[in-house]
C-alpha cells in the first residue's frame, strides 16, 4: 500500500506470481434467481449466472483461507450474506494480490467483487469502488520471546532483523520508521519466518495474531509487544460503477451489524467482540 497502504502481495519466492487461478467454492447454497440469468434479486449484475464471484488471496486466516478442502473465513462469511440476499452462492478466485489495486480482474470480467481483508486507500478508490468499511484494523508487532525485543523501538535499538508481508501496511509502516524488513509473500510466510527463526521479529496485521496465538505452542513461543494504530479500515471493492453490487454489500453488512450476525462471525473466526468495529466511521 502507501502512507497509509494497504496490505499484500510482492513476492520473495513467486507462489502466486503463477497465479495458478483456483475456483472453489466457498459455503453459501441458495437459489440462482432463473433460468441462466446473469441479474440478480434487485438487479444486479453477475459475470456469472448463478453465482456470486469473489477474488481473493489465499491464506489470510482468519478472513480467508482453506479449511477441510473449503475456503471459509471472516470475510468469506460476510459475503455469503451477500450472495444469500442476491439469491445466489459465492464462488471464490485465488488471485495475485496485487490485481486488487488496480482492479484487473474485476475490470475483466473475472470477478464480481473483491475480498481480501483489503485497506481503503485513496489511491485505491482511483481504480475500484470500494463498500462501507466493515472493520477497523491495527498491526502487531510479534517477536520471540528469546529476542530480549519489548517494543519497535528495541528492534531497531538492538538490530534485530524485521519481518513483513510484502506490499502491506506493515511493510509500508516498517519502511517509513527506517527499517529494511524483510519481505515474505504472505501472510503465512511472515509467520512461518517468525518460526523458524529467518527474522526475530515482524509487524503483521492484529487480526491475523490474533487468530495464531490461540495456539498454545505459539503463545508459549512468541508474544506481541507493540500494537500500531495506523488508522486501516477494509472494505470490499467493487468495479467503478457497480453502483448497485456495492449498495448490496453495505446493506447486508449494516444488517448483519444490527442483528447480530456480524457479533457472531466476528466471535467465530476472529476473537473476543471489540464493539467499535461494528460501527466504524466512513474512511
Amino acid at each position: 500500500m502507501n502512507t497509509l497502504p494497504g496490505r499484500r502481495t510482492r513476492v520473495l519466492a513467486a507462489t502466486t506470481a503463477t497465479a495458478g487461478l483456483m475456483l472453489v467454492a466457498a459455503c453459501t447454497s441458495t437459489n440462482n434467481g432463473g433460468s441462466g440469468s446473469k441479474t440478480a434479486a434487485g438487479g444486479v449484475e453477475l459475470v456469472k449466472a448463478g453465482q456470486l464471484t469473489t477474488c481473493t488471496h489465499l491464506p489470510y486466516p482468519p478472513f480467508q483461507s482453506e479449511i477441510d478442502g473449503k475456503v471459509q473465513g471472516f470475510d468469506v462469511s460476510l459475503i455469503d450474506l451477500v450472495a444469500k440476499d442476491l439469491g445466489v452462492k459465492q464462488e471464490i478466485l485465488d488471485t495475485p494480490f496485487e490485481n486488487f489495486k488496480t482492479g484487473a480482474f474485476l475490470n475483466a470480467g473475472k470477478c464480481d467483487l473483491a475480498a481480501a481483508g483489503m485497506t481503503i486507500t485513496a489511491e485505491r478508490k482511483k481504480n475500484v469502488d470500494f463498500s462501507a468499511p466493515y472493520f477497523d484494523a491495527t498491526q502487531a508487532v510479534l517477536v520471540d520471546k528469546t529476542s530480549g525485543v519489548n517494543s519497535l523501538a528495541d528492534v531497531k535499538a538492538k538490530g534485530i532483523k524485521l519481518g513483513a508481508q510484502a506490499q502491506t501496511t506493515g511493510e509500508d509502516y516498517a519502511k517509513s520508521k527506517g527499517f529494511d524488513p524483510v519481505s515474505f509473500e504472505s501472510s503465512d510466510a511472515v509467520l512461518n519466518g517468525l518460526r523458524t527463526g529467518q527474522v526475530k521479529a515482524v509487524i503483521i496485521d492484529y487480526p491475523v495474531v490474533q487468530g495464531w496465538l490461540k495456539d498454545k505452542a505459539n503463545a508459549d513461543k512468541f508474544k506481541v509487544v507493540d500494537n500500531l494504530k495506523t488508522g486501516e479500515q477494509y472494505g470490499f471493492t467493487v468495479k467503478k460503477g457497480n453502483t448497485k453490487l456495492r449498495e448490496a454489500i453495505d446493506k447486508a453488512i449494516a444488517k448483519a451489524k444490527s442483528d447480530g450476525t456480524y457479533k457472531k462471525l466476528y466471535e467465530q473466526w476472529i476473537g473476543p467482540y471489540d464493539a467499535s468495529v461494528a460501527s466504524p466511521a466512513a474512511s
